[in-house]
């Protein structure tokens, strides 16, 4: 018969823990089975069957669309300087020639073709011209004449040629200081003779070409801009801001009332009531008139009789007006020293624009001349 310690040793059952075997009672033992048998199914249902699935990494480049790519530069086309007219400019110098323009002068040759005309006041209140070439080369320019005071503070910035038949020992020598090659008749230039026809002084002609041909070297370049040019006549500034106008009658002296009639596609010239024209018959015109008005003192230079040789005060600023597509718009200009071009800026200091084309400039005296739109 088995004891009582006997029948507890019987419901008595051992485990091993790190080889130290301890007794755990009857209860406990169940206990213990059902948590294992617990823990082992959880690890069969919830754990891997093996170590975590490890993801390899890899860098891929951007895939750049085509269509994303940097918009190329414009191409902005090229221009002649002295119009705004597109071209590749001829590398050449820009060619200003003094040119007479009394009644016996007329018709003049080779004004039709010059980039740029501007109108002077002289002595005994005759106009004359400073006529510049560039983009065209007529055959024959004149009737040529002597130089003014004026005439090196118009052409210094072109930094040019300026072809004329004479003038003052003063007047050269500022011609001279303006930095211009100067082209002179009395010193025997090539290119420059007296025709049939017409009595002295108001026959001496000249050869552009010929003129061009004796450009030394340091007055080959090109010239800058002197005015600022819209790509085309439909945004240059007084045809976007300007007044409707029909006709410009300047009085620039007594002896010398110019006007401008637009036609519909220019401004075309007479002098007084007389149309305008060149000598081989084409009618003088302008894409742009700008009237320049500034002070016309006199200069210590004296003309025949005693008469004061006078000059335009054109280092500073003043009025202007610019007449260009029908319409006409209020300026200033202004220039900040004798080799500086000639600026246009509206009422807000901006850059006044002139269409592509040829361009007239009407020097108005001031206190003494006048322009009349209509």
């Amino acid at each position: 018969m088995r004891t009582a310690r006997t029948a507890r040793a019987a419901r008595t059952t051992s485990v091993t823990t790190g080889g130290d075997r301890r007794p755990l009672a009857a209860g406990a033992s169940r206990r213990w089975g059902l948590g294992v048998a617990a823990v082992l199914l959880l690890a069969a249902c919830g754990s891997p069957a093996g170590p975590p699935e490890v993801r390899a990494t890899e860098s891929v480049a951007p895939a750049i669309d085509a269509a994303k790519a940097a918009a190329p530069a414009p191409v902005v086309p090229a221009t002649w300087p002295l119009t705004g007219v597109a071209g590749e400019p001829a590398a050449r110098p820009a060619l200003a020639v003094k040119v007479e323009n009394t009644a016996v002068a007329r018709p003049q040759a080779g004004l039709d073709q010059a980039d740029v005309v501007w109108e002077t006041i002289v002595e005994f209140d005759v106009s004359r011209f400073v006529a510049v070439f560039h983009s065209q080369t007529p055959d024959e320019v004149g009737p040529i004449r002597s130089v003014r005071p004026m005439d090196p503070l118009i052409v210094a910035p072109l930094r040019g040629l300026l072809a004329y038949s004479g003038g003052q020992p003063g007047i050269l020598e500022e011609v001279v200081a303006s930095g211009v090659q100067s082209l002179s008749h009395d010193r025997g230039v090539a290119g420059m003779y007296r025709v049939s026809g017409r009595s002295a002084p108001h026959n001496v002609y000249g050869s552009p070409q010929t003129f061009w041909e004796q450009v030394d070297g340091a007055h080959q370049a090109a010239p800058q801009e002197q005015f600022d040019f819209a790509r085309s006549m439909e945004r240059a500034s007084a045809v976007v801001a300007g007044a409707p106008a029909t006709t410009l009658a300047f009085r620039l002296s007594p002896a010398s009332s110019p006007s401008w009639t637009w036609d519909g596609s220019a401004w075309l010239r007479s002098e007084g009531a007389k149309p305008a024209s060149a000598a081989n018959g084409a009618r003088l015109s302008a894409v742009n008139v700008v009237a320049i008005t500034a002070e016309h003192p006199d200069t210590p230079y004296g003309a025949q009789g005693g008469a004061a040789v006078p000059t335009y005060s054109l280092v500073g600023s003043g009025d202007a007006v610019v007449a260009t597509g029908g319409k006409t718009l209020a300026a200033r200009w202004q220039k900040d020293a004798p080799d500086a071009p000639l600026r246009l800026l509206g009422a807000d200091g901006s850059s006044v624009t002139l269409a592509p084309g040829n361009t007239w400039v009407e020097l108005v005296p001031a206190g003494k001349g006048s322009l009349t739109i209509s």
